[in-house]
């Protein structure tokens, strides 16, 4: 970047930063808003790395990746909902010959 550039750019933030209230829209309350969602982003994609490697732990300990997946996925739900799709499993399966 040439020092017009950097100097441009400079004077941009400072006419962004002197109109805080930019068409009706607060360029500061709007830029604290995307910082914080940026770094939950970031957090999220973070995370979702240290998942991955749980399960890849998981694999490697001899578990089926699948089956914990479905494991979490049922806990999250009501008792009363996990025995409803039990029932409703166990008769399909009824119906298929299974």
């Amino acid at each position: 970047m040439s020092d017009f550039d950097a100097m441009a750019a400079q004077a941009n933030r400072e006419r962004v930063e002197e109109d805080a209230d930019v068409g009706g829209i607060a360029a500061d309350r709007l830029r604290s808003i995307i910082d914080r969602i940026e770094r939950l982003e970031e957090e999220r994609k973070a995370l979702a790395g240290d998942i991955k490697d749980i399960y890849a732990e998981a694999k490697s300990a001899g578990f089926e990746p699948k089956v914990i997946r479905q494991i979490i996925s049922l806990r999250k739900r009501e008792p009363s909902e996990v025995e409803e799709l039990e029932t409703l499993l166990d008769l399909y399966r009824r119906a298929l010959g299974m």
